[in-house]
């Protein structure tokens, strides 16, 4: 599992023309699921993302959570973050879990999320999103969190 996880003032998923999601001041996750990932890597991506300490402290220091500023989250499936793209030039998604599976896997790390911190808003897995957002820095991570089953 992938997540690309960026910084934001503010951040929001429109779809069809109408706003599905919004945050203020927070982190944007885009997150890409594998075949191999589990509700195992689910809720590490999930404990990576609420404590990763990207958040500038008093001294200017990434070293705040998003836990610790009591931020907003985004969360938003993005397949294309687990694209093969070594090669040629057009991408391969022969990686990404099946539609079905991979909208299970990714609402429950959204129910996971909602357990764990209060602030949590989502994207719609399988829909066509407008994801609009202010990167704050820029600052930019992209977190894995490894399958078991990986060699």
């Amino acid at each position: 599992m992938l997540s690309l996880i960026q910084l934001v003032t503010h951040a929001r998923v429109d779809i069809a023309g109408a706003t599905a999601a919004a945050i203020s001041k927070g982190i944007t996750a885009l997150v890409g699921i594998e075949k191999s990932d589990t509700e195992i890597e689910a809720r590490k991506m999930v404990e990576r993302i609420l404590q990763y300490r990207i958040f500038p402290d008093n001294q200017g220091r990434m070293n705040l959570s998003l836990r610790d500023v009591q931020g907003d989250l985004l969360i938003v499936p993005q397949l294309t973050l687990v694209a093969e793209t070594n090669k040629g030039t057009r991408p391969g998604f022969s990686a990404g879990m099946a539609p079905e599976a991979g909208k299970k896997l990714f609402e429950y790390l959204v129910t996971h999320a909602r357990q764990q911190y209060a602030r949590v808003e989502a994207g719609v897995f399988g829909a066509y999103m407008q994801v609009s957002l202010c990167n704050d820095g820029p600052v930019t991570f992209l977190l894995k969190a490894e399958s078991r089953h990986a060699g």
